[in-house]
């Protein structure tokens, strides 16, 4: 099939009355549409709370475990200088 012959077909399509669309399709499209809605809302509100529950315990964790703090020494420097007394 050629260019012309595809656009011969495409004007066929396009002229021909549209399809008759069933008249429970728009009640079923709105409510399928605001389900998916609720459905998007509740899980971004979801992934939010997640997030802010990962901040707050990071925050928790980090205020009482202080990782930047040095830890301290496990042995003792040598005594020098201490004879003398």
């Amino acid at each position: 099939m050629n260019r012309a012959e595809r656009e011969a077909v495409a004007r066929r399509i396009m002229e021909q009355s549209p399809p008759v669309v069933p008249p429970g399709l728009y009640a079923d499209v709105l409510r399928r549409g605001g389900r998916m809605l609720r459905r998007r809302t509740a899980a971004r509100r979801l992934m939010w709370l997640v997030l802010c529950a990962a901040a707050v315990a990071f925050t928790v964790w980090a205020l009482t475990v202080r990782p930047w703090v040095e830890p301290p020494s496990e042995t003792t420097p040598p005594l020098t200088g201490w004879e003398g007394w």
